[in-house]
């Protein structure tokens, strides 16, 4: 086993999970060697062709990877390991939000044209110019241990606080046991003065989350203009958003893959099907190794 190959615990959750061997054609190269190779490239950034010998031919591991992107497998491989996670109480639901830019290298912009303008195939990969050239932009909403519990993706100059419903809408964690509807909100939410607005702070509040959100100086001073009809300052806890630091260290911990801190897809779904995959891995420290996880779904 290379370093950065999954581990014996990894894959014995992993292996249930994946799909089977096709009844007709020839037999599949043995899925264990096929991720490796799939998390070399990512890991790494390299080119697929500059896969090493032992992982077998980079083209069926390049197949593979795209793929379980187009049927979803990696999404679905990320939503069982994080209700194995919940299984174990392994979430903190003291959720936090905020987002990443990864820069596109020059082999991310080579997607097929098919927009009206020259902009609009770039946005349908979400791919966008921001100050630092062609970008992607990473929302991640997290838990109060900075692993991600759902994630989109935009071009690089898409606002911030848009995101933050969308993101509460991808929630959806399975109860321990299968009992019972799966818990779509969390406790408490974490954000940046970029997701104060009245949009936010209200569907927050209908969902009855706890919000911990500052509020920005332009919208003090607006409310302070309006006097009484200004309403009340939202509350605001101080000491809870300190440890708004655990979502940013989760991104830190992510960007070690470089396949990840710099864009190399051309397609979106390629894209987040690499976060998908690195993401299941952050999770699965979060599953303790006593026991076969078979064991207990």
């Amino acid at each position: 086993m290379a370093r950065g190959d999954l581990t014996n615990h990894e894959w014995a959750v992993l292996a249930p999970l994946l799909p089977a061997q096709p009844v007709r054609g020839g037999r599949w190269r043995d899925h264990r060697q096929v991720i490796n190779a799939i998390c070399w490239v990512k890991r790494t950034g390299s080119p697929w062709r500059d896969l090493p010998e032992r992982y077998g031919s980079w083209k069926t591991a390049h197949g593979r990877f795209s793929r379980w992107a187009a049927d979803g497998t990696w999404a679905r491989l990320k939503a069982h390991v994080i209700a194995l996670a919940e299984l174990d109480d392994g979430i903190d639901w003291n959720a936090q939000v905020d987002a990443t830019i990864v820069r596109a290298h020059q082999h991310a912009a080579g997607a097929r044209k098919g927009g009206l303008t020259r902009e609009e195939p770039r946005a349908a990969q979400a791919i966008g110019r921001s100050p630092g050239g062609l970008t992607t932009k990473i929302h991640t909403l997290a838990d109060g241990r900075g692993r991600s519990l759902a994630t989109r993706i935009t071009p690089g100059q898409a606002a911030d606080t848009r995101q933050l419903i969308p993101l509460l809408e991808q929630i959806r964690v399975p109860r321990p046991g299968g009992m019972g509807r799966p818990r779509k909100r969390p406790d408490s939410l974490t954000g940046d003065k970029a997701y104060s607005s009245r949009a936010n702070r209200t569907a927050l509040r209908d969902k009855r989350i706890t919000t911990v959100i500052p509020e920005p100086n332009d919208q003090i001073a607006n409310r302070k203009r309006q006097g009484r009809r200004g309403g009340r300052p939202p509350t605001f806890d101080p000491v809870a958003y300190r440890r708004r630091n655990q979502v940013e260290r989760g991104f830190n911990r992510r960007k070690h893959w470089r396949g990840l801190a710099t864009r190399y897809d051309k397609l979106a779904a390629n894209f987040q099907a690499t976060l998908d995959l690195v993401e299941t891995l952050d999770w699965l420290r979060a599953i303790p190794d006593d026991q076969d996880p078979r064991d207990r779904t």
